[in-house]
């Protein structure tokens, strides 16, 4: 399975803005972003060039693509599929990236970024309904448990990325047991319930080209 392996800094660098995709590291000093919040590259400093409309759309794309850690290939194949759903396709397409397993083990807290999430899912530290589940873009339904297993509920990673919500309001669609470790999708949210700061319409716009 392909997987990006460069520096997940620059990603954001490139963006302009902050993507969390590191965790806990974004909120310190430590975070590249702080430091250096220019694109990389040898022109990242030179900010004159002209954003067409053509560029605001791609950017979008790539901004989404890297928030849910999406390579090209999946994504155009999500587009596709939310263009076949009835409904807005922009909003399909953001409601398919919300229910990857990897991205709701993130959103419930057991994992500091989407990275991480995605690499207890393939250890199999997961199950929905009581099946073991290694595959992070697995579509959760709305109703679906995700517990983690027995044998992993002493795992650093989930422990310490538990402390760190603490305290943190869950999605007013999911539900979240600290003590048994298990969470559940409610319900299939609504755009004005994902709080992902992106302009989906941009997306539509530069697919149907």
């Amino acid at each position: 399975m392909a997987t990006y392996r460069d520096a997940k800094c620059r990603l954001c660098r490139r963006e302009g803005e902050k993507l969390f995709l590191k965790g806990a590291r974004c909120f310190t000093e430590k975070c590249a972003f702080e430091r250096r919040g220019y694109a990389p590259g040898e022109h990242g400093r030179d900010r004159r060039f002209k954003v067409t409309n053509y560029g605001l759309q791609l950017r979008m794309k790539q901004k989404t693509r890297r928030i849910y850690g999406v390579l090209e290939a999946q994504f155009r194949n999500y587009f596709h599929k939310a263009e076949q759903k009835k409904g807005v396709t922009g909003e399909n397409l953001i409601l398919l990236l919300e229910r990857r397993l990897d991205n709701l083990v993130y959103r419930l807290g057991f994992a500091p970024s989407r990275s991480a999430s995605r690499q207890l899912v393939r250890h199999r530290h997961f199950t929905v309904n009581g099946r073991i589940v290694d595959v992070p873009s697995y579509q959760v339904r709305a109703g679906d448990e995700i517990r983690v297993r027995p044998g992993s509920k002493d795992l650093v990673a989930i422990q310490a990325s538990l402390e760190a919500n603490k305290g943190r309001d869950t999605m007013s669609w999911l539900s979240l047991d600290a003590e048994k470790l298990t969470g559940r999708l409610l319900e299939y949210p609504t755009r004005g319930n994902i709080p992902t700061k992106v302009s989906e319409q941009l997306i539509v716009e530069l697919y149907s080209k």
